[in-house]
């Protein structure tokens, strides 16, 4: 549009549904439904990994000390690269939208990467006849195969949060949260109750071989059924070059020079610590011309959801360097997010280890026909059904948190997950019993509900006031931004899930061996969880 004035243009982009503060339009409830399916397809492959992957690493021979590079490896690698990708995707120009085809290739990733640890051992046996040689190829190609696995798995949440939080209004953001918790409760549940099934004994199991290549066909078969139908969920619109559609007669021949301050958190060159570096900020003032100047001026009308500042390449020092800048209260809630699944994992992870061990009185290294063996393996199994329970109660509290947050808000909702949560791995802690354990487990149903859902209706609630002060100093003439891209805010608090993961997976197996039982990971979880009770109530800061 507007011809060639044969001057060099600044490329400033925004989102099409977001230009000029547009509201999205109000989503129909199937619409949202069909964007929640991604969060069903993760997590009935996550449910399927809980349950296969030990017996997986196990039965290739992977040496005990290689069981830390496998946990660890992957929330490391998300950590670090999480929030990169989460503002690239802020950038992404791609003709599809900024967030789907990142969707798509994590999505791809997990795929591969069950591929790689189901069938690892089966596809290597075929190929190769030398029994070390299988042994050390059979352990890579499973080993790749999770970590793979795990990587996308962890890193998909912020980009489908991010989707959810571009097309959608305000009140449609809260909605589509209440739904994705959940459908990764229904996603969970039937992962569980699928992996339950002893399938060696079935039909199914016959034909495709082994249990493993039974859970790879139904894990193909929901995860591309769900994504394809979540891809296929809300339109996405993609960025467009603003300067593009500036007519040349339009440009003002000596417009003023006003101080561009969008570049706050989420910055990538011109702040450090909160600050704009002045030498920098006057240096692009001065290689303006006029095409860019009014470049400059449409980006700071740019809704809170963009990161379009400029074009320059994003780095780990110059996102760091953001990251330490961002305000307060969104460093509280990535702490209370890291609190909380820092104790949720605590408990999940090792969840099936205690019932066998310190529920049924049962040793995981007594010979396989041992009284003490039996008895694990039979309270390793009633462990997986009361993480069934939680599945199946994390879907229905989350169902209930719709009425509750009008009584309780979100404060109320978000001390009352961890407090519940803290009570109950307490008391599983101080009295294992087989019943009251299970009935307990409904307890993990709220936390989990609790953490897919309010701290990211938090996160909504700050960047619709952002964008309530925005409009008011657009209107008031003092066009003042923080430039902030909601890839980046979803892909930062997501990240706290990861470096949760290399808490639990460095710190609990020390504590296990100083005390000699593993009933300290359960009173451990209750205790961070207290102290999440605390935190959540003192420094979260809500939005009237």
């Amino acid at each position: 549009m507007g011809g060639d004035s044969g001057q060099p243009r600044s490329h400033t982009y925004t989102s099409l549904a977001e230009d000029g503060h547009v509201e999205p339009p109000k989503r129909p409830t199937g619409r949202l439904i069909m964007h929640s399916m991604a969060m069903f397809g993760r997590e009935f492959c996550y449910a399927v990994e809980a349950a296969y992957v030990t017996p997986v690493l196990l039965s290739v021979g992977l040496p005990r000390g290689l069981y830390s590079v496998v946990w660890l490896l992957s929330p490391v690698l998300g950590f670090l690269l999480q929030p990169v990708v989460g503002s690239a995707s802020d950038h992404s120009r791609a003709g599809w939208g900024r967030r789907r085809p990142y969707i798509l290739t994590l999505g791809v990733m997990m795929l591969l990467g069950m591929a790689l640890y189901l069938n690892g051992d089966s596809v290597t046996s075929a190929l190769i006849a030398d029994p070390r040689r299988k042994l050390i190829w059979a352990i890579t190609i499973t080993m790749m195969g999770v970590v793979l696995f795990d990587f996308a798995a962890d890193f998909i949440d912020g980009p489908i949060k991010a989707y959810l939080f571009d097309v959608c209004s305000h009140q449609d953001k809260e909605r589509g949260l209440h739904y994705h918790a959940l459908f990764t409760g229904f996603g969970g549940a039937l992962g569980y109750l699928l992996g339950a099934i002893d399938w060696t004994h079935l039909k199914l199991g016959r034909v495709l071989g082994t249990e493993f290549q039974v859970m790879f066909f139904f894990s193909t078969l929901v995860l591309t059924s769900c994504f394809t139908i979540h891809l296929c969920s809300i339109p996405e619109a993609p960025l467009r070059d603003v300067a593009k559609d500036i007519p040349p007669q339009q440009v003002p021949r000596d417009p003023p020079l006003s101080s561009d301050r969008l570049y706050e958190y989420g910055s990538i060159e011109k702040v450090k610590n909160g600050y704009v570096n002045p030498e920098l900020e006057m240096q692009g003032v001065k290689n303006k011309n006029p095409a860019e100047q009014l470049a400059v001026s449409a980006r700071k009308v740019t809704p809170v959801s963009c990161l379009f500042q400029t074009g320059r390449t994003m780095t780990v020092k110059s996102l760091l360097r953001a990251l330490v800048s961002m305000p307060a209260h969104y460093r509280c809630l990535c702490l209370s997010h890291l609190i909380g699944w820092t104790a949720f994992l605590s408990n999940m992870l090792f969840f099936t280890d205690f019932m066998g061990q310190i529920v049924y009185h049962g040793n995981p290294y007594s010979a396989h026909n041992s009284t003490e063996f039996l008895s694990y393996e039979r309270g390793v199994e009633v462990g997986c059904w009361g993480l069934c329970i939680n599945a199946v109660f994390s879907s229905l509290y989350s169902y209930f948190q719709k009425a509750l947050v009008s009584y309780v808000g979100l404060k109320g909702l978000y001390f009352l997950g961890y407090l519940l949560f803290g009570l109950g791995t307490g008391f599983i802690g101080l009295f294992p019993n087989v019943y009251s354990t299970l009935v307990l487990c409904t307890s993990f149903g709220v936390m989990s509900s609790t953490l897919y859902t309010v701290p990211f209706n938090l996160m909504a609630e700050y960047h619709h006031e952002e964008q309530e002060q925005q409009r008011q100093q657009a209107h008031g003439g003092d066009p003042d931004s923080s430039g902030r891209g909601q890839g980046l805010d979803c892909a930062t608090l997501t990240c706290m899930v990861q470096l949760a993961q290399i808490l639990v997976g460095g710190g609990l197996g020390f504590l296990v061996n100083m005390a000699g039982s593993v009933v300290v990971v359960v009173i451990t979880a209750s205790a961070v969880a207290l102290i999440g009770c605390c935190f959540v109530a003192l420094f979260v800061r809500y939005v009237d």
